[in-house]
């Protein structure tokens, strides 16, 4: 994570919301092997980090689908619908976030 994302997230003053689909991801890459995550609660450290888990609901869904296909990752895809509509930043160094009408912080 770059410095301006960590700062943002360190902030007292920042409401930091982690996805499901984060999670999801997360987990499928470690069973895959590809991401080691070091036995951690991913959830449980939501909760101690004092963030805020943020569900995927049937609104985020349709409006995942009916992104323009900038890129075809349906991870990246529901957080920028998610993004969107709840009016967040994204934290990413993805650049194929920079097509989409959201707000960017790395």
């Amino acid at each position: 994570m770059g410095a301006a994302a960590r700062r943002a997230v360190a902030s007292p003053q920042s409401a930091v919301f982690v996805s499901a689909v984060s999670i999801w991801e997360i987990a499928i890459k470690a069973s895959l092997g590809r991401i080691d995550v070091d036995g951690v609660d991913l959830v449980g450290e939501i909760g101690a980090r004092e963030f805020l888990e943020l569900p995927i609901t049937a609104r985020h869904a349709q409006a995942a689908g009916a992104l323009p296909r900038h890129h075809d990752d349906p991870f990246d895809s529901m957080l920028v619908a998610q993004a969107r509509l709840e009016s967040l930043t994204c934290v990413t160094r993805d650049q194929a976030f920079a097509a989409y009408d959201v707000v960017i912080l790395w």
